[in-house]
């Protein structure tokens, strides 16, 4: 290889659409050497800190992505007349949730809520916000849901871990209280990747500065042959969730994980709401076993 690793890797970055990952790095550039791709992705996100122009190296879901700095989303945002996604109380409210709880069925989702979660639950999942893991082996086998990379991507969030804390959530205070503040039919939040930060409360990101950290734990026991780098790990009990065509097995006596400040602070009394107003009629049937998954197709 005579061109100089940074230089390629910033080329590779330039033309990606979607964060790339240290092991897609590592096949297109048919090496095994971690710790130079490591090494080179530190070198451009310092040089680009340096120069401190229009943008930057930003890790975020499992992968390193050049963004636009947000101080310049404005003029961004004039020339590309974007149409973000847009996300109501009760979307972000159920997206908390799952992103917390996950894995986790939609009855539970509706315990914390005190509300039926099926439109939202449909608009999540096309949003690709949300994803099927498979389904639960109890009566009825319900889905069972979790977040996606484009959910880490949206909220600019290196893996679950970036997720803020029960006690940072707490501290947020009257923050928390006034992004819920509105009615479910009242402004939604507005959320567009690359170059838009999403309203949800999130910890602030700390940019590259332990690149090999962020690894180690998108790929606890990094395999080279195995593409570990395709697992979310899961915050709450600091296992992985599947990848999106992998089997998974959640044993019938697993019981709803109990209610903790996190859900407090995102969930509203369940006996002032009856339903979500942005969910459609056609939403709030929203059938489960109507949706087939990968998981069943992969059975079959």
């Amino acid at each position: 290889m005579t061109q100089p690793l940074p230089f390629i890797i910033e080329s590779l970055l330039f033309v990606a659409e979607e964060p790339l990952s240290v092991q897609q790095l590592k096949a297109i550039l048919e090496t095994d050497d971690a710790d130079a791709i490591r090494s080179a992705l530190q070198e451009l996100a310092d040089e680009y800190d340096r120069r401190g122009g229009g943008f930057e190296i930003k890790q975020v879901a499992g992968g390193f992505q050049f963004r636009t700095r947000s101080e310049y989303s404005e003029w961004v945002k004039k020339l590309l007349k974007p149409s973000p996604a847009k996300l109501s109380r009760a979307a972000l409210e159920t997206l908390a949730i799952i992103a917390y709880k996950q894995p986790i069925i939609r009855a539970d989702v509706e315990h914390i809520r005190g509300v039926d979660c099926g439109g939202v639950l449909r608009m999540l999942l096309e949003k690709k916000l949300v994803r099927v893991l498979g389904r639960k082996d109890i009566p009825g086998r319900p889905m069972i849901y979790g977040t996606t990379r484009q959910f880490l991507e949206v909220f600019n969030l290196k893996d679950l871990r970036d997720l803020p804390s029960p006690k940072e959530i707490e501290s947020l205070g009257t923050e928390v209280d006034n992004l819920f503040s509105t009615s479910d039919d009242g402004p939604e939040t507005q959320l567009s990747p690359r170059n838009a930060e999403a309203e949800l409360p999130v910890a602030d990101s700390d940019g590259l500065s332990d690149i090999q950290e962020s690894e180690d734990t998108l790929n606890p026991q990094e395999n080279e042959a195995s593409g570990s780098g395709d697992r979310i790990p899961n915050r709450q009990n600091g296992h992985e969730s599947p990848a999106e065509d992998e089997k998974i097995a959640i044993s019938p006596s697993d019981a709803p994980m109990p209610l903790t400040t996190v859900e407090d602070a995102f969930s509203p009394d369940p006996s002032s709401r009856q339903n979500d107003t942005d969910a459609t009629s056609d939403h709030t049937n929203f059938d489960e076993d109507s949706q087939e998954s990968h998981y069943d197709r992969k059975k079959s």
